[in-house]
């Protein structure tokens, strides 16, 4: 679809606010992702049992696999008051730093129970730093289930890191997010064909190319979830540059178009570039479109990816959101998006019960939900498609928007073929 393609958006579309009991996944699951994205980062987690046992699982890693992140585990007596935690853990800091000499940063990560016993780890942090110092950058923040949603894990680490990178005052562009490496490169690829230089990444893949930032720093976000980190770069001067986020292929040449404005680019030099890699975008689309066109569709809040993917089922592939629910609705980074999105219902905050009701009323061709919804849903005759799955896999940019295509249209050829309505 042009992105001149005329569409009365979701700009003014009221939203329905619901403060329920919420079905999410906590922060600590954006380590899954963060700590393969920074090679000579540790993700150390101050929490319980519970908590290793979640990312364990979530990262599939093997026992006697040694990955970049791990828990400081707290025991009975760190939780009744018996030890001084602080101590404990400045102690279990300081035998993993001798022990991995790779480490150039480290992260304490709060957790619930670190939360409720209120360990103050930015203290820790700081006091770590004096010690660790120039070798070991600390940072702290937090992924507590109680405040965050699983992808504002991200934002809350991108968001600490901030007030620690170096003054700049060059001119220079900065991308916010952390992408797979495949992907980041593609990025990359594109804006130095189109001629924009000075490009500097948040994260970084190692603490020695950490980014600068200054009064004269653009920055432009590749994920939704990001206001924290947002606020906090524009704290320290820099500027937002406002797009839609690069998902499919009108997602992703609005967004290199910004970046192209923002940074003078010619017109044709930019539809040289962008025109092979957007016409391999649009065959891709194309043939998982066939199979989703017509098909209604239903979000439930999870990850804050749900406005930019429903903008690109509904105005790419052709589907129809019946209800777009999001954890939260940041306005200032969603207003490009709501412009483009189709009139829907819009829903920010969760409230399972209710949305579950309007859900069964509606019932929708694909569902798209958080894993503790997805086995119900599916038992009740309702095809899903998992939300986490929308993070861990590559789907951002030209090359992966047929393979973001096929995420949606795989389920409902799955339940085709086994209603036999399809042969295999």
């Amino acid at each position: 679809m042009s992105l001149d393609t005329p569409v009365k958006g979701c700009l003014h579309t009221p939203v329905l606010r619901e403060r329920g009991q919420r079905e999410v996944f906590c922060g600590l699951t954006g380590i899954i992702w963060l700590h393969r994205k920074m090679q000579d980062a540790f993700f150390l987690v101050v929490g319980s049992r519970t908590c290793a046992h979640l990312l364990q699982s979530a990262a599939g890693v093997m026992i006697f696999a040694e990955p970049r992140f791990g828990t400081a585990i707290l025991e009975e007596k760190d939780l009744a008051g018996l030890a001084d935690a602080h101590e404990e853990l400045e102690r279990e800091v300081a035998r993993l730093l001798s022990r991995r000499p790779d480490i150039r940063q480290l992260f304490l990560v709060g957790s619930c129970p670190s939360e409720v016993i209120k360990l103050d780890l930015g203290r820790t942090a700081e006091r770590l730093n004096q010690r660790h110092a120039p070798h070991v950058r600390v940072y702290n923040y937090s992924g507590s289930g109680i405040e965050t949603t699983f992808t504002q894990g991200e934002d809350a680490c991108l968001a600490a890191m901030v007030p620690g990178l170096a003054e700049t005052d060059a001119e220079n562009l900065l991308v916010v997010g952390a992408l797979p490496d495949v992907v980041e490169d593609q990025c990359l690829s594109l804006l130095h064909q189109m001629g924009v230089d000075q490009v500097q990444l948040l994260p970084a893949r190692r603490a020695a190319d950490a980014p600068k930032v200054g009064s004269r720093t653009r920055f432009i976000l590749t994920q939704p979830f990001l206001a924290d980190t947002a606020a906090a770069l524009e704290r320290r001067g820099a500027e937002r540059i406002a797009a839609p986020f690069p998902f499919g292929e009108e997602g992703t040449t609005a967004w290199l178009n910004a970046v192209a404005h923002a940074r003078g680019v010619h017109p044709e030099r930019f539809e040289k570039v962008t025109a092979a890699p957007r016409a391999r975008a649009r065959r891709a689309v194309a043939a998982h479109a066939e199979t989703l066109r017509g098909k209604s569709l239903f979000f439930f809040p999870d990850s804050q990816l749900e406005i930019p993917l429903a903008r690109f089922l509904a105005r790419e592939c052709g589907m129809r959101p019946l209800e777009v629910g999001t954890p939260y609705l940041h306005r200032a980074l969603m207003e490009p998006e709501l412009a483009l999105l189709p009139e829907t219902a819009l829903s920010e905050g969760q409230d399972v019960d209710l949305q579950l009701d309007r859900h069964a009323a509606l019932a929708p061709d694909l569902t798209v939900c958080g894993l503790g919804l997805a086995n119900p849903l599916e038992a009740a005759g309702h095809p899903t498609k998992w939300a986490i799955e929308l993070v861990f896999t590559p789907v951002h940019f030209y090359e992966q928007a047929g393979d973001l295509a096929g995420l949606f249209s795989r389920p409902l050829r799955r339940r085709a073929i086994l209603s036999g309505e399809v042969r295999p």
